[in-house]
């Protein structure tokens, strides 16, 4: 785990500003900064950072949070990657990770324990910086190598690729021969050496721990990282061989189930025209992109999994399969079309692309143009629709017994879906496909609606806001006024809401927690409360101080929303004992109501 204290210092070092000026430009807007937002798609700015407290908020979509949110959200990068970005744009180091029982040994000295996929233990004296540096090293070596090999440039231009396209996706070509790559490291053999290379999947070494290069005789495809980084390869052969293609192993730094090809080039594309582009392979992503499609991907020799959808579901609202139309093509789409069920939300738009028999992207917009391929694209089936399409294929509806197994087979399916909206509308499909009415189907699927959560998205409020909400919102602006907040207040409060419970919530908190109420931290307070059960709501309401300006007077705004809620806990109390007769009255309540009475 990365120290909390560590987070914190450098959330404190880093200017939330800078960090997403970076990668999306911001304008200064009163004692604010905004853009559009990129996490959906907008034309009138609504996304908002606060320098001063240093958050950002869209006031469209709810998105909200400190620099670390932001990259995870926006590359898609984990929390332990964002944080080492962020530390190394401010130049700090970050300090170990620890474990509960930090191990001292060491990785074996005897290659042949090393698994021939490269997955071997970790070694100390090897760090990630030094298998990207091989990576980086090899993929110099086998661009020069496609620049003097004439079978390799033929190929390249029989497929239809130009020079242009090969050096911008940093094509390369593999030399037939075991071991080519000893001509660029120097100490190839040398027991150092020799691990990293296996380690980053370079090479192979066999049972008489003889070592040879992993890639021989083939196309060279880098692939990339969110952060741009080399972290492995996909290697085509040029003749008809098997395998046609051979991807790097899994590795420290590469996991072909959480990567996607031309996922890092890909995301302003994808993000300016809100669609993406899933492609099957690699020839497929460059030949659109020569075309002027640059809002494609594709999965790593693996089917679509739920990690490369949450991925590209970050990046856009809509989301094109396009497989080929032949048996594999039509598994692949299933497959992807399973694996997206659980993440879909109503506002997303999935659906599924079939090319004619015998085509796919690369022959098809290589044939046609680009105009053509975008005509295809609009004809793209939705995912209901495909859903039920596959399903009735497998039923003969003409029958009782058809139509339950297609409710049978829908079930487990439709029980993933969490989008309110969308499950209710395939219920109500599958009820017309069925005959079954909603009503009785809704018990036969067992489909648990989720309850309604509150909503982050800033709407215009009809009701006035509660004292209580203009306390929390000024407790997060300046948790240092917990000093003067009279706890009474709270404990005589009898209102059982959601804003009194994150009142009391943000109250205990700052209480256990002093040295925040004094600390000169510039970061929002809800740094700290990532796993609170009243986050969302704690969210809204700090997104409401981007609207105050330098001329606020805390202080006043304080005092008067205290004197508000004694008043109104006085009429309350009053109007408890007025409901009493006097003869019922206890003498102690009788003065009790004399001194309300006179405030």
């Amino acid at each position: 785990m990365i120290p909390q204290p560590f987070i914190y210092d450098l959330l404190n070092r880093v200017d939330i500003v800078d960090a997403i000026d970076r990668h999306v430009p911001l304008k200064k807007a009163g004692a604010n900064f905004v853009a559009c937002c990129p996490f959906h798609s907008e034309k009138t700015p609504s996304f908002t950072v606060s320098q001063t407290k240093q958050f950002y908020h869209c006031f469209g979509c709810g998105a909200h949070g400190n620099a670390i949110s932001f990259l995870i959200e926006y590359s898609g990068l984990s929390f332990v990657e964002a944080v080492h970005d962020l530390a190394a744009y401010v130049g700090m180091q970050v300090p170990e990770q620890q474990t509960d029982a930090p191990s001292k040994q060491t990785a074996p000295d005897d290659l042949s324990q090393y698994p021939a996929n490269g997955l071997g233990s970790s070694d100390p004296e090897i760090s990630p910086q030094d298998l990207l540096s091989a990576l980086q090293v090899a993929t110099r070596f086998y661009r020069e190598q496609l620049k003097i090999s004439e079978k390799a440039i033929a190929y390249l231009k029989k497929r239809g690729l130009s020079g242009k396209t090969a050096a911008r996706f940093a094509i390369g070509y593999a030399p037939a021969g075991w071991q080519n790559l000893e001509t660029v490291f120097s100490d190839y053999k040398s027991e150092r050496t020799r691990k990293i290379l296996l380690l980053a999947g370079l090479v192979v070494i066999n049972d008489e721990a003889k070592q040879y290069d992993r890639f021989r005789d083939r196309i060279m495809f880098p692939i990339l990282n969110q952060k741009g980084q080399i972290i492995g390869f996909g290697g085509r052969v040029l003749a008809q061989e098997e395998p046609k293609y051979l991807n790097s192993p899994e590795t420290a730094l590469f996991e072909k189930g959480r990567e996607l090809y031309n996922f890092f080039s890909a995301r302003r594309a994808i993000r300016e025209a809100n669609c993406v582009i899933v492609v099957e392979g690699y020839m497929d992503v460059i030949a659109l992109s020569q075309y002027g499609i640059d809002y494609a991907v594709a999965a790593l020799g693996t089917a679509t999994t739920s990690f490369h959808i949450q991925k590209l579901l970050r990046q856009t609202d809509n989301i094109i399969f396009c497989f080929d139309g032949d048996k594999a093509g039509r598994k692949a789409a299933w497959r992807a079309l399973e694996n997206s069920l659980a993440l879909l939300s109503d506002g997303k738009y999935l659906s599924f692309l079939f090319l004619p028999e015998g085509a796919d992207p690369d022959s098809y917009v290589n044939q046609y143009g680009k105009e053509s391929f975008e005509q295809q694209l609009k004809q793209a089936i939705p995912l209901s629709e495909f859903l039920f399409r596959e399903l009735c294929s497998g039923a003969n509806l003409q029958t009782s017994e058809g139509r339950a197994k297609l409710v049978s087979d829908a079930k487990p399916l439709l029980q993933q879906v969490a989008a309110p909206a969308l499950s209710v509308m395939l219920v109500r499909r599958l009820g017309e496909l069925s005959g079954i009415n909603q009503g009785e189907l809704e018990g036969l699927l067992q489909i648990k609606r989720a309850p309604r959560t509150h909503s982050v998205k800033n709407t215009s409020r009809k009701q006035p806001i509660t004292p209580y909400r203009r306390l929390v919102r000024m407790l997060l602006y300046s948790p240092s006024h917990i000093a003067k907040l009279d706890r009474y207040l709270l404990v005589q409060s009898s209102e059982n809401n959601e804003e009194v419970a994150a009142l009391n919530a943000l109250v205990d908190f700052l209480d256990t927690h002093p040295h925040l109420i004094v600390s000169k931290s510039a970061h929002s307070i809800l740094t700290y409360l990532q796993n609170s059960p009243y986050r969302a709501l704690l969210e809204d309401i700090e997104s409401e101080t981007l609207e105050w300006d330098s001329a606020i007077d805390l202080e006043e705004e304080f005092f008067e929303v205290l004197e508000k809620l004694q008043q109104a806990q006085r009429k309350k109390r009053m109007t408890e004992l007025h409901s009493k007769s006097l003869d019922r009255l206890t003498d102690e309540e009788k003065r009790e109501l004399q001194r309300l009475a006179m405030k």
